[in-house]
């Protein structure tokens, strides 16, 4: 669509609500938006481009049509343009990014003995969870805090099931041991719920309800157990003293500041309890085609639908369209009242502009690395002699044992930083033993030849290994007609009984290394794109190979599904003991018939299964 055509959509645009739709030049979406002016709103980006940041700019650059949907009101407006991102997940309206980089805490109160779990995404089902936390970082603190405070168990359900003896997190007296001694299960609920009001903020209850059992217990005479409980009392008391007193009426709060510039955003969360300041999260953000009012609106969309834990007042540095609808989508959520709010003046006042420094504070940060970044890239430039910024590096590397199993990774680096959601793993078929040359042409040729056309050409290939590997990349790429459309370089490792200092730098048509002596940081780099390919291929390898080495007896036999074969082999811990068993046995489990039993003791052991002989034992 031509720029005259799209400027007669424009002119035709109404002053009304609804939704705008920005579409590449294949049809797919970019970006959904939503406006109580669609005219005016659309005059932000195809009148005033001039004033535009140059990352709204260049995203402008990729909008080849719009389509408009007209409702009756703002707050229609609000809920279509919820609905129509959920359904097309366009690109540039993320805030919040994927729920799967977001950890949750999960304790599922049902089970007889809950453990404290880390999860990505909520589920429809009766358990508790807390969160999200903005890195696993915070998230791994928070757990330590709990197991070193109320000895919740952290092994997971198969674990806990066959466990023999207690294992390290019993003798650093961080677990109970419930999996091999024995705990009464309501003395147990009573610490999973004590860690549940301390999740919640609410320490100062745990303290006074736990005092409350120490007194009890050394009334009995109960000493141990009076001073276990009086080690906890302390324990929380030195985190409640790390928190900072904010709010002095004692309620409980979200405060949500937003810090944007140069096309990033930052919205920090300072969650209040009780008054006090017990965590503070940052979630950066593209900035995008969005206004600042867009990003904070849609981050308290998003945000609360990633947690179960709304307090009764969330504070907003800056006012937002729709509050109302958002406010009562947010009620209906708690299944209480919750006030969302833009304070003026007075405390709250300093509490959103608490918030909000705190977010410029990370934004610096994050557009400062941006700027190291940038500087990494250009040295890199002019180290490999490149036309263009690398701004996309891909890195190949190959994994095999022996010739068995081959995979390969490529991974991918963007303006400096793992992408991770462009990285591809390759299963490498039909190659008899090791052969690194056939790796290399199997793997390029597929990402090259056979690669869609959208996926976007590197600014430069880096080989792991020296001369020789980067000689055969390059033959490769010849075979391709393809060696001249970027750059390719090959990294060496130091040889360390040579006296050599730093890893070497390849690239074709040259015998000696390149002198990175004044190029570190861009030597780190390609240490890092060719260590994360190494890795990534060696975690695809090793499940490939675990996923073999599962593969057991029982698969070929008739009747046997996933669910049998878990039953069986939980049961009596291996296909060897199975063989063991008698038909008898192996009925007592669900599903297994006399039949079915028979037939698996004839398939293990290779001959017909007689009786029940007395040298099968009962498991």
């Amino acid at each position: 669509m031509t720029a005259a055509v799209i400027q007669e959509k424009y002119d035709q645009a109404p002053h009304l609500p609804g939704v705008y739709l920005m579409k590449d030049r294949k049809g797919k979406i970019l970006y959904v938006g939503k406006a109580k002016d669609l005219k005016r709103r659309l005059s932000s980006y195809f009148v005033k481009k001039e004033q535009a940041e140059a990352k709204t700019a260049a995203l402008l650059e990729l909008v080849a049509d719009f389509d408009l949907v007209i409702t009756q009101s703002d707050q229609e407006a609000f809920i279509l343009e919820s609905n129509l991102i959920k359904e097309y997940a366009p690109k540039y309206n993320v805030i919040l990014k994927d729920g799967k980089n977001y950890p949750l805490l999960r304790i599922d109160m049902n089970e007889t003995y809950p453990a404290i779990e880390r999860v990505r995404k909520i589920k429809n089902d009766k358990a508790l969870y807390f969160g999200p936390y903005s890195s696993s970082r915070s998230v791994n603190q928070t757990v330590k805090q709990i197991q070193k405070i109320f000895k919740l168990r952290k092994c997971r359900n198969t674990q806990f099931k066959n466990r023999s003896r207690p294992c390290l997190n019993y003798q650093i007296k961080a677990c109970l041991g419930l999996c091999c001694i024995e705990v009464d299960p309501e003395e147990y609920k009573q610490h999973v719920k004590d860690a549940v009001l301390f999740l919640r903020g609410r320490s100062s209850d745990v303290i006074k309800k736990l005092k409350q059992e120490m007194t009890a217990h050394a009334a009995d005479q109960s000493f141990e157990k009076a001073a276990q409980v009086r080690d906890t009392i302390f324990a929380i008391q030195r985190v409640m003293e790390r928190q900072v007193v904010v709010s002095p009426d004692q309620k409980d709060r979200d405060v949500m500041g937003l810090a944007w510039g140069r096309g990033k955003a930052v919205v920090t969360v300072m969650r209040v309890r009780s008054g006090l300041l017990i965590d503070t999260a940052h979630y950066p953000s593209d900035l995008g085609f969005k206004e600042p009012d867009e990003v904070l609106a849609a981050f308290v969309d998003q945000y609360y639908k990633r947690t179960r834990e709304i307090p009764g007042f969330v504070l907003l540095s800056r006012p937002v369209e729709n509050q109302e609808s958002m406010e009562s989508r947010l009620t209906d959520t708690a299944g209480r009242r919750v006030h969302l709010h833009h304070p003026v003046r007075g405390e709250k006042r300093r509490l959103a502009h608490m918030a909000v420094v705190n977010a410029e504070k990370e934004l610096e940060k994050i557009l400062l690395k941006e700027e190291e970044n940038q500087a990494t890239l250009v040295m890199l430039k002019h180290l490999l002699g490149m036309e263009n910024l690398p701004e996309r590096i891909e890195c190949y590397d190959n994994s095999n044992i022996q010739g068995q199993d081959p995979v390969a990774s490529m991974v991918v680096f963007t303006n400096g930083r793992p992408d991770k959601a462009a990285y591809r793993k390759f299963i490498i078929k039909d190659i008899d033993g090791q052969d690194d040359y056939a790796y290399m042409t199997h793997v390029l040729s597929r990402r090259f030849r056979h690669s869609e056309k959208e996926t976007p050409r590197p600014d430069l290939v880096v080989v792991d290994g020296g001369k020789g590997q980067l000689g055969m990349a390059v033959a490769v790429l010849k075979e391709l007609g393809m060696e001249d459309d970027f750059t390719v370089a090959g990294l060496a490792k130091k040889d360390k009984s040579k006296g050599e200092k730093a890893d070497k730098i390849y690239l074709p048509g040259r015998s000696n290394p390149l002198n990175t002596a004044q190029a570190q940081k861009a030597l780190f780099l390609l240490e890092q794109v060719r260590d994360e390919a190494h890795r990534f291929a060696i975690t695809f390898q090793r499940k490939r190979r675990e996923k073999r080495g599962s593969l057991s007896a029982l698969d070929s036999i008739p009747g046997i599904g996933p669910k049998k074969k878990r039953l069986l082999l939980t049961r009596f811990k291996g296909v060897e003991k199975i063989k063991k068993q008698t038909a008898d046995t192996l009925m007592e489990l669900p599903g297994i018939t006399r039949a079915l039993a028979e037939d698996i003791l004839t398939r293990l052991n290779g001959q017909p299964e007689k009786g029940n002989k007395a040298s099968g034992h009962q498991a």
